[in-house]
């Protein structure tokens, strides 16, 4: 789209985000807007260079593993001489001397209070505010909802009076086990009062306590009568809810018609992996979103079922404490918001030799001045913190840039040094062969790190591109790299006095549909040791957080820290068939897969600007998908044309055959453009095609390139 520039300094800015920066990011935080371009146009001139030579740094390091690969190519890779080799390079760090991380002022719900944490498109306000609402959620409606409870009227919209016993009595078996009564069950309980500052339970003319007391922490309404009852368990709060008119409690004694779970306790505003943010009108939608959360104004008004609704952010929760005391709990979950990585520019703002600005640069300046309206009163952060969760790092040169980037910022902004939290991703393969070294580079600002298993192995795919054809993608799970690769986060995130301190966190359950199975799986994210881990929606979280109820991370992570550390020869371990027999059958049902799911996520990035959503795979299964599936299912199929597996015009084929499923998935779609009405002429077949035929020589075999080119030539074309 044409854009409209003004000169500012030595900069061209687009009048969008100039109008945007001025009049509404600037407003009430007492900084000068002339004062804001100098700083930002000095920086950032002195940033763009640095930054331009780290992804020259990755180009060159790519080049000489490639070359070494196909030197050695029909050889056995002998992982001693493979390690000396990087070593010798560069990509491989010696590791320092041990020690603790540094950070100070973090919140309570990134060091104490371990939970669900969702990943919300900062672009959807009506997504985002859901999101920060999210903190506590009806953990009746939750499992009433899901798979969880097996009826007959699973899925109807009239209300089952079976099914919502079912539901009770889930609630309560589940607190008979982990807030257990002394001497009686949840099940039959009669009633709820408070005396002599306990908790009291009735039942057949009995009064009964908790078998701990101190897990009653509040109420509201009178303490003979209360309405409401806060509990607390592992950090984490239930509050029961007594309304006896309420029809779900129309079978109850003691009059409960709801639990409300605490159950998102953060959550990331994502500004990168699941937003088609391309141009200035893009990203000036993602920055107007995240400063209203920051200064607590953010609204949206729509329709559903015939209403028209308001969403705003949910006040704190007020409650009565047993002392009788007032009492306040966060009524919404703490935010966190994810700039872009280092690779990708922007044409929202023109440098002065004419290059577009590193878009990770732009992030840093404007989210962090955003979050300075939260600092005045500190309505997300309690301790004056701004967390940024970094992604698509490399190296722990990388991840210095990120602290030279904030320090610069914060200087400009006027802010204490290290106001500026910063997350790792570990997605990328460099980093997590380096990750003690990252985490030294930002020991006084990392508040989290988390493995992202999707991008990771794309990025081990691309990595070793020619060292053989890949492993299938449903055997990744189960390869030696993953589990060290897992473990390795673990381990050096404890050994780096994480616990209690920081986030260790694990990747998103992508099957928001499937319930039961994600409260049987996910689980196993917290005995590996994550005090956090990603979650699809609020219904999730809910579910999840019992999770957290049932086991004490803390206690957790202190077992785990006397087992032996992940192995770095694990870890480098390269996941490629040695001697691949596949079948036809069984390689065209692979990149049948691929193409399936990357077709359904690619038409609606480039067609709609969709960065994030639910889309069905090959078998009609509902799967959150955005970038990180993406560049998985494009290196794997460029991986296998490379080598043979496959040819160009098989999954040519291929592609045009999943874009009729697609098109037939997405037929209830009034805004869906069909793709096999003219491939030539589809923008999003054509990218789509661009992402594997072009996958081998795209930067770390990332997608956004090729996404924002073609996007961005999508939306001139639509005006």
């Amino acid at each position: 789209m044409p854009t409209n520039y003004q000169s500012v300094n030595n900069l061209k800015v687009s009048e969008e985000l100039l109008l945007f920066v001025n009049n509404e990011l600037l407003k009430d935080i007492e900084i000068d807007s002339k004062e804001f371009w100098i700083k930002f146009d000095k920086i950032v001139h002195e940033l763009a260079p640095i930054n331009k030579n780290l992804i020259k740094v990755r180009e060159s390091l790519q080049k000489k593993i490639d070359d070494w690969h196909i030197t050695n190519k029909g050889n056995e890779i002998n992982l001693k001489d493979y390690k000396k080799f990087l070593k010798e390079i560069g990509y491989l760090k010696d590791e320092g001397s041990d020690f603790k991380i540094d950070t100070n002022n973090v919140d309570d719900e990134i060091t104490q209070i371990a939970g669900p944490q969702l990943v919300v498109p900062i672009m959807n306000a009506r997504y985002t505010l859901n999101a920060a609402n999210a903190r506590w959620v009806s953990l009746y409606d939750s499992l009433y909802g899901t798979n969880i409870i097996e009826s007959d009227e699973g899925g109807s919209e009239r209300y089952d009076p079976l099914r919502g016993q079912e539901v009770i009595k889930f609630v309560r078996e589940f607190f008979d086990k982990f807030i257990p009564i002394d001497g009686t069950s949840w099940k039959n309980i009669a009633g709820l009062k408070i005396e002599n500052k306990d908790l009291i339970i009735l039942k057949d003319d009995y009064k009964y306590n908790l078998k701990d007391k101190d897990k009653f922490i509040g109420y509201r309404g009178d303490a003979s009568k209360p309405n409401a009852i806060i509990l607390k368990n592992n950090n984490l709060h239930f509050e029961i809810i007594i309304n006896p008119r309420a029809f779900s409690a129309a079978h109850d004694i003691a009059g409960i018609s709801d639990v409300i779970a605490e159950s998102a306790v953060s959550t990331i505003c994502d500004n990168e992996d699941s937003v088609a943010a391309v141009d200035a009108e893009d990203k000036v939608v993602c920055y107007r979103n995240w400063l209203g959360l920051m200064k607590g104004n953010l609204k949206v008004q729509f329709e559903k079922n015939g209403k028209n609704l308001e969403r705003k952010l949910n006040p704190d929760r007020s409650y009565i404490s047993r002392e009788g005391n007032k009492l306040k709990l966060h009524g919404r979950s703490l935010l966190l918001i994810r700039n872009v990585g280092h690779l990708m520019t922007n044409p929202s703002i023109i440098l002065k030799d004419g290059s577009e600005i590193p878009e990770g640069i732009m992030d840093a300046f404007i989210t962090t001045t955003a979050a300075m309206h939260d600092l005045k009163k500190n309505r997300n952060s309690r301790k004056g913190s701004i967390y940024i969760v970094k992604p698509k790092m490399h190296g722990p040169e990388e991840t210095d840039f990120t602290n030279l980037i904030f320090s610069k910022v914060e200087d400009s902004l006027g802010l204490k040094r290290f106001t500026c939290k910063i997350g790792i991703m570990d997605e990328e393969r460099r980093t997590s062969a380096n990750l003690k070294e990252c985490i030294r580079t930002l020991k006084n600002r990392v508040f989290f790190i988390n493995t992202g298993f999707l991008d990771r192995t794309g990025d081990e795919m691309h990595t070793s591109m020619e060292a053989g054809p890949m492993i299938k993608k449903g055997d990744m799970k189960s390869s030696k790299w993953i589990t060290a690769y897992e473990n390795n986060n673990v381990d050096i995130g404890l050994r780096c006095g994480f616990s209690g301190k920081a986030q260790i966190g694990k990747g998103m359950w992508a099957m928001p549909d499937k319930m039961k199975e994600m409260m049987e799986e996910k689980i196993n994210h917290l005995k590996a040791g994550a005090n956090c881990a990603w979650v699809p929606s609020p219904t999730a979280a809910s579910l999840h957080a019992l999770h957290y109820h049932q086991i004490n991370i803390f206690d957790e992570q202190k077992s785990i820290l006397k087992r032996d550390k992940a192995k770095l020869d694990n870890l480098l371990t390269i996941p490629i068939a040695n001697r691949p027999n596949w079948s036809v059958d069984e390689i065209n049902s692979e990149i049948s897969n691929s193409a399936q799911t990357l077709l359904g996520y690619v038409v609606r990035w480039i067609d709609q600007g969709v960065g994030c959503s639910k889309v069905p795979d090959i078998n009609n299964v509902g799967l959150m998908e955005d970038r990180a599936t993406l560049r998985i299912s494009s290196q794997h199929i460029a991986n296998w044309i490379h080598h043979g597996i496959t040819t160009k015009l098989q999954v040519i084929e291929i592609m045009k055959q999943m874009a009729k499923v697609v098109d037939q998935q997405n037929k209830g779609d009034k805004n869906y453009v069909k793709m096999s009405d003219d491939y030539e002429r589809s923008q999003a077949f054509k990218t789509a095609c661009d992402l594997i035929f072009k996958g081998k020589d795209q930067p770390s075999g990332y997608t956004e390139p090729l996404l924002h080119y073609n996007r961005l030539k999508k939306k001139i074309n639509q005006n």
